[in-house]
């Protein structure tokens, strides 16, 4: 008995089943790449409570090191966070059943939960890589990098809803992923002294991945008005793996060039 033609809804599906599954080879190849070839560059995690001065007999902020992060297993994690992602998707049965009917609908929640743990946790580093060290600061700047990301899952839920496309969740989403961005520079731009500037490559990687943050939120645009090939949701559904790919890896490299090199 013949087998039913595939639509080309189905072939397009089958199609970006095979490129999640080479993106994440892609990722895990760069994770266990990151994991064995990076050197021990490690930096420190503070926290400062109040204690009492014996001498002065006040309550007086003391700052404390709790930790010496590693950065390449750091590095390593988001590409592992996306690997598992991208094989969940096409390998998982559940799960790939799940995020083609998704797809079908216009939306990928999947996308939304995998950027909220792996672009944290990117921001972060950059964030780290700038100066800031304070823990309670880190866990701020990861969470609200996470917030913005999940108004992206609210922006695609929301509008399965609506006839024309409702904003707010967009904008709402930009303003929380503007802020981390604000302190990176903060601390980038306001570092005191020659001596006390951040290397050059860390200004490299301000502006490549903030451009690359900035460039999903503009493929989100294209796609919501339905711009070119946008119109076709799996396009940009192909178009965020790859920008998902492109930022990774540019984060990945300059921050292995710039520190992790073994010496």
């Amino acid at each position: 008995m013949d087998m039913p033609a595939l639509t080309l809804e189905q072939r397009k599906i089958k199609k970006l089943r095979r490129f999640n599954i080479i993106m994440a080879c892609l990722h895990f190849g760069q994770g266990v790449i990151m994991l064995y070839a990076s050197s021990s560059f490690s930096l420190p995690v503070t926290t400062a409570y109040v204690e009492m001065n014996s001498v002065t007999q006040l309550l007086t902020p003391v700052l404390k090191t709790i930790a010496d992060l590693q950065i390449g297993p750091l590095v390593a994690g988001f590409f592992f966070l996306s690997a598992f992602a991208h094989f969940a998707v096409s390998c998982l049965p559940t799960v790939r059943a799940w995020y083609e009917a998704n797809l079908k609908k216009g939306a990928n929640y999947a996308r939304w939960i995998e950027y909220a743990f792996s672009s944290s946790l990117m921001i972060v580093i950059v964030v780290m890589l700038t100066g800031m060290a304070d823990l309670s600061s880190l866990i701020l700047i990861f969470f609200l990098n996470m917030m913005m990301i999940l108004f992206g899952w609210i922006m695609e839920l929301h509008n399965q809803t609506t006839k024309t496309t409702d904003w707010t969740s967009f904008i709402f989403g930009s303003i929380a992923g503007f802020i981390p961005w604000l302190i990176v520079a903060l601390y980038l731009f306001n570092a005191g002294g020659e001596g006390a500037r951040a290397p050059s490559f860390v200004y490299w990687i301000f502006f490549s991945i903030f451009l690359c943050f900035n460039v999903f939120a503009i493929s989100m645009i294209l796609q919501y008005k339905k711009i070119g090939k946008w119109k076709d949701y799996l396009y940009g559904e192909r178009t965020y793996i790859i920008l998902s790919l492109v930022a990774k890896s540019l984060l990945a490299w300059q921050v292995f060039a710039g520190t992790l090199r073994p010496v």
